[in-house]
C-alpha cells in the first residue's frame, strides 16, 4: 500500500493578488535548493487517522501555528514516488518569520557516525501563484490550480 500524506495550503489576498504559503524542507539535503523544492506543510498518516485531522496535526507540528476555521478540500495527487497526498486550503495570514518547526535527527555527514538534529521545515514564505509554481515541487503544483478554481 502506498504511503499517504495530508497537508494544508494557506492562502491570502494581498494587493488584489492571491498568495499561498509554502514551506521549505530543513536538513542538509535541501539547504541550497530553492526552485522546485518548496511544499505545502504536510506529513504522513496511518489508517487510524483521517486526512483532515492529519493535515491539521502536521501543520501545527511543522509551523507552530494554530488553524481556525473550515478547510477547503483540494483533493488528492499521486507523487512520482507513489505517495498519495491529500491537500486542504485555508484562508489565513501567518507571519512567516514566526515559524517554529519540529526537529528530526539524522546521521550527518553520511557514514560519519555523528547524529545531528535539523528542523523539519527551515523557513516559510508567501508567494504569488506564478512564483509559487516555480518554487513548489512539481508533483504538488496542481493543488495551486485547484485552489484558484475554488476561491
Amino acid at each position: 500500500m502506498a504511503k499517504r500524506s495530508a497537508g494544508i495550503l494557506p492562502y491570502r489576498r494581498s494587493s488584489n493578488e492571491l498568495q499561498v504559503l509554502l514551506v521549505h524542507p530543513g536538513g542538509p539535503f535541501w539547504q541550497s535548493r530553492d526552485l522546485g523544492a518548496w511544499s505545502i506543510a504536510k506529513g504522513e498518516y496511518g489508517d487510524d487517522e483521517q486526512p483532515e485531522a492529519a493535515a491539521r496535526r502536521e501543520f501545527v507540528e511543522e509551523t507552530g501555528w494554530e488553524l481556525d476555521g473550515a478547510l477547503l478540500a483540494l483533493g488528492e495527487l499521486r507523487q512520482r514516488g507513489g505517495k498519495l497526498i491529500t491537500a486542504f486550503g485555508v484562508e489565513g495570514d501567518f507571519d512567516a518569520g514566526t515559524l517554529r518547526s519540529n526537529m528530526f535527527e539524522m546521521e550527518w555527514p553520511p557514514r560519519s557516525g555523528r547524529m545531528q538534529f535539523f528542523p523539519e521545515i527551515d523557513r516559510a514564505g508567501w508567494f504569488g501563484l506564478d512564483m509559487a509554481r516555480e518554487k513548489m515541487l512539481i508533483g504538488q503544483r496542481p493543488f495551486l490550480d485547484r485552489l484558484l478554481g475554488s476561491v
